[in-house]
Parts: C-alpha cells; structure tokens; sequence
C-alpha cells in the first residue's frame, strides 16, 4: 500500500464516519431508523449524484478494494449478530398467528417476485435464468429483522402483543429468506458443485461439535457471567473459520457468519449474550458498516434511469408493498386478528433495510443482478423502510394510542394480553 493510498483511504474512512453519521442523525429527526439516512449516505456519494465526481474524489479507484474488504467484514460481524440474536423463543405463545403471517408474507411476495422476474428478464442480463426468478421471490420476501426491532424500540409497540407477533414472524422470515438465497447461490453456480457435497459434513461439524463446545466455553460456572479477550478471540477465530468454510463451499461467506451466530449458547445468562453482542456490534455499526452503505452506493447509479427505469422502479415498487402488505394482512385476519392490528403487522414486515441491502450485494456479485436492476431494488429498499415511520403514526392517530394500536382482545390460538410480553434483547436499538 503506497502512502497516497493510505492518505485516501484515511480522509475516505473519515468521510464515510459524518456522512454516515449526519445523514443517520436527520434520520432520526424525521421519525426513520438511521439506517435509511446511512443507505441514501452510500446512494448520494455514488454515481448518481453529480456524476460521480464526490465519489471519485473521496473515494479513487486504488482504495475501493480496501473499503470493500472493511465492508466484508463489517457484513461478517453483522450477520454474526442476527444469527445471535435470532432467538425462535419469540414464537412461544404466537406459534399459530406469527407462523401464519410470515408464511403469507413469504408466499406471496415469493410469487410475485418470481412474476416479476419473468417480466423483466428480457431487458437484464443474469447468469441464470433459474437462479433470477428465485433471488427475486426471494428479494422480495425479506423482512429486515434488525430494522423491525428498532421502529418497535422507537415506537413503544416493542412491549405489545403486536410487537411480539412481528417479531416472531420476522425471525422466522429471516430463516426462509437465507435459505432462499443459498438455493439461489447454488443454482447460479456460485461454487464447485462437488464441495457442495461437504455442506452437510459442514453443518453437522456445526450444530454437533461447535455448538456444544460453544456452550462449555460460556458456561456460567466458569465464565462467571463475564466475556474475556480469551474467550472473545475463540469467538472471533471460530467465526473466521465459519466465513472460509461458507466460501470455500460457494455458499457465500454471509452464511457462515450467519450460522456461527445461530449456534452461540442461548442459555448463558443475559449479561454475557449483551457482552458478546455490543463488542462486536459497536466497531460494525460505527465504522464498518457504513462502508459497506458506500461500498455499496458506489454501485447504484440511477443517472440514466429514464422512463423505462422509472415504469420498472413503479412495478418492483408495487410487487414488494403489496405481496408484503397483502400477504401479512390476510395472514393475520385469518387467526383473528383484527383489521387496524393486522395493517400494522403488515406495515412492520414490509420493512426490508440492511438485510435487503446485503441481499442485493450478493445477488450483483453473483451476476444474478445487472448494475441497472440492482440500483432500483436499492431504491425499493430505501422506500419501504422509510414508508413504515409515516404508516405506523397514521395508525396511530386513527386509534388513538400506541397501547391501542399494539394490543387487542383475545383470540383463537393467541394468549391473553398479560402474557408473555417480553420482547427479547433483540428490540433493543439497533439496525
């Protein structure tokens, strides 16, 4: 690294920390997430805006392979942290309604997606035609868990039945859309067709040796309740090894951070799970993280989107709302739920965020995406996170009261309003 290369990328790394930062911080003025302020950040200092010249004086060209390794792994300890915190005791107590609501909340935007797909695979390139149709189902079915929690926190719903449903039905939408994606990962040929083999022996060296001795090293008897470096630097190891394993099979590095998360011990005392998490999460969601908003601005290039663009930007708009809106609403007026909740249940999972982005990043990488089409699913990410904020407060001035908009009477297959409440650490602020 020469040390003009360093100079740039220092003066880019202090750019990304207040453009991320300003951007996130009006974000939160308006009543949105960060998240949306830290996406548009990425979009405005791509080639969009003035022609990519911020860009290509913030940003040269010698020093974005540097920025993308920082954003690789920011994505690592990202996904790292959703794996953690994907706790499927949400469903406990919600099993009939949040299962119904995910379910139609992937079922339908996965049909209309792949509809969409047929649609639009004349006019984009994709190195599998198979392997389109189903990234876009799956693009299109996402629920952006961390995001999710965070309007939750903001919005005082985190502590209502609402809330416990959407979380629970998002965790399990985290679920179907990862295993979506690596299906799609393999039939775009994203890897050797023989390592795939070994995924299975991967898995199962996973859940049966990894996780226990997961669970040994954070045992309270000998942990006491705290995280040392000691520990954290197994945790870190075994997470690295986790992204080579998942790249080495062609399944994308993203699935190993991901099911390392998955199989940390869950019965440690909750200082330890906060310990681990906020260590990991703070240099991410400082740093990181933005780089990989810029990374991935650096791609999005609407300049020449002209009517065309702008008639596909209108459909995968109307795909993604309405498959989400549509399929959640029914999912919850099935099991009783009644029709203001079941609108803000279906405004809560239309929420794609970050994870959408990281979708999308993997879908260009792959060729599954073209440059044109990933910057207008971009944009459709941006929108519907942003849309959730205005939607929500609607809903509020229509009931009343935030308790009135998250709690409702009892119904078949749901507890009563008293219990099981409790949101787990996952509604604590964050993406």
């Amino acid at each position: 690294m020469t040390p003009h290369q360093l100079q740039f990328l220092f003066v880019g790394l202090a750019a990304i920390l207040v453009l991320s930062r300003l951007l996130g911080a009006a974000a939160r003025r308006l009543g949105q997430p960060p998240v949306v302020g830290e996406i548009l950040a990425g979009i405005l200092v791509g080639p969009s805006l003035l022609n990519g010249a911020i860009a290509d004086f913030l940003f040269p060209a010698d020093i974005r392979p540097l920025l993308a390794a920082l954003a690789n792994l920011g994505l690592v300890l990202f996904m790292f942290v959703i794996g953690y915190e994907l706790d499927l005791a949400l469903m406990r107590g919600k099993g009939k309604v949040a299962a119904s609501v995910s379910l139609c909340s992937v079922a339908l935007p996965f049909a209309l997606g792949g509809l969409l797909a047929l649609h639009l695979s004349e006019r984009h390139e994709s190195v599998s035609h198979t392997g389109f149709v189903l990234f876009m189902g799956a693009a299109m079915s996402v629920t952006a868990f961390p995001v999710l929690a965070r309007i939750l926190s903001d919005s005082g719903l985190g502590r209502t039945r609402i809330g416990g449903i959407a979380l629970a039905s998002a965790a399990f939408d985290d679920i179907v859309a990862w295993s979506m994606l690596a299906v799609v990962v393999t039939v775009s040929g994203g890897g050797d067709q023989w390592s795939m083999l070994l995924a299975p022996v991967y898995l199962a060296v996973m859940f049966f040796l990894v996780k226990p001795g997961l669970r040994l090293l954070f045992d309270e008897r000998r942990s006491g309740g705290r995280i040392t470096s000691d520990r954290l630097i197994v945790v870190l190891g075994g997470l690295m090894l986790s992204c080579w394993a998942a790249e080495w099979l062609g399944v994308h590095f993203v699935f190993g951070a991901f099911l390392f998360g998955v199989v940390m011990p869950r019965q440690t005392s909750e200082l330890v799970r906060v310990q681990v998490v906020d260590r990991f999460e703070h240099l991410s969601r400082l740093l990181l993280l933005p780089a990989f908003f810029v990374v991935a601005g650096l791609k999005v290039d609407l300049s020449g989107t002209g009517l065309q663009g702008l008639g596909e930007l209108g459909l995968i708009l109307l795909v993604a709302i309405s498959g989400k809106f549509i399929g959640a609403f029914v999912g919850a007026r099935a099991n009783g739920v009644p029709a203001l909740q079941s609108g803000v249940l279906a405004t809560l999972m239309n929420t794609r965020g970050l994870t959408e982005i990281v979708i999308l990043t993997i879908g260009l990488q792959l060729g599954v995406l073209d440059p044109a089409l990933y910057s207008l699913m971009v944009v459709m990410a941006l929108v519907t996170t942003a849309m959730a904020g205005p939607l929500l407060h609607l809903f509020k001035r229509r009931a009343g009261s935030t308790e009135a908009i998250g709690d409702y009477g009892d119904s078949a297959g749901d507890p009563p309003a008293g219990e099981d409440r409790r949101v787990a650490s996952a509604s604590s602020p964050r993406r």
